[in-house]
């Protein structure tokens, strides 16, 4: 939760492919789908969301799983675009606005360790820009320019969710 000062650490790369990442891959599928049941909302946790400083994030998407391990963002475009962010560390109680690049490529490993390089434009561009801050101790809140753009979560329901 948002004031555990290990969700400001730096997360360790993953060297070992073995037993042990399969457990904490595990761990990350199955928290994430407890909470999109539980919360009703998101898309994705990192690894230090749920005590292992290391650079691993899991998307549950609909109809698709995809594990990063070892994220690293390449490019960034120079046009940036508006969100309402939020996070399971805030317990979704609230959103942001803040500025993220509209498209970005990242390399990152699959589980097996083999080299995976992948483009993302607009809302997955956001998804992993907010996720791969985690590895880095970044919070989302950390890119809010102007404190009138929180928004609490019931709100932003009303507002913003189709």
């Amino acid at each position: 939760m948002i004031g555990n000062p290990k969700l400001r650490e730096k997360s360790s790369k993953v060297t070992d492919f073995k037993e042990e990442l399969q457990e904490i891959i595990q761990d990350l599928k199955d928290t994430l789908k407890h909470l999109q049941e539980t919360k009703k909302i998101g898309r994705a946790l990192a690894a230090p969301q749920i005590g292992y400083i290391k650079q691993i994030i899991c998307y549950g998407l609909p109809n698709n799983t995809i594990m990063m391990i070892n994220p690293k963002i390449t490019f960034k475009s120079k046009e940036k675009f508006e969100v309402w962010d939020s996070c399971y560390s805030f317990d979704v109680a609230f959103f942001v606005q803040i500025l993220r690049h509209k498209k970005i490529r990242v390399e990152y490993q699959n589980e097996k360790g083999e080299l995976v390089v992948d483009e993302f434009i607009g809302k997955m561009s956001e998804l992993v820009q907010h996720e791969t801050d985690h590895l880095e101790g970044v919070l989302a809140t950390d890119h809010l320019a102007d404190v009138k753009k929180i928004i609490a979560r019931q709100e932003w329901e009303k507002r913003y969710r189709a």
